[in-house]
C-alpha cells in the first residue's frame, strides 16, 4: 500500500527550492528573474541563499517562484 501523502500529479513533489533557484538562475539571469518575478531579493545583491531564507519565509513569493518554474520546464 502506498503512502497517503504521495502525489504523483504534483510536478513539485519531490523537487527542492534550491533545485528551482539553480534551474530558474541557469535559465534566466538575476536581472532576468527580477523582471519576471518582482521581489528583492532578486533585486538587490542576489545570491541563491539570500534568495532561500526568503522564499521559505514568504509564501506569497515562494508561490511566484514556483509558478515561473512550473512554466519554464513545460516549455
Amino acid at each position: 500500500m502506498e503512502p497517503a501523502n504521495t502525489q504523483p500529479n504534483n510536478p513539485l513533489h519531490g523537487v527542492k527550492l534550491v533545485a528551482i533557484l539553480e534551474h530558474l538562475t541557469d535559465l534566466y539571469s538575476w536581472d532576468e528573474l527580477a523582471a519576471r518575478v518582482n521581489i528583492n531579493c532578486f533585486k538587490s545583491n542576489p545570491s541563491i541563499k539570500s534568495s532561500l531564507k526568503f522564499l521559505r519565509r514568504t509564501p506569497w513569493a515562494r508561490e511566484k517562484v514556483e509558478r515561473l518554474y512550473l512554466k519554464s520546464i513545460k516549455k
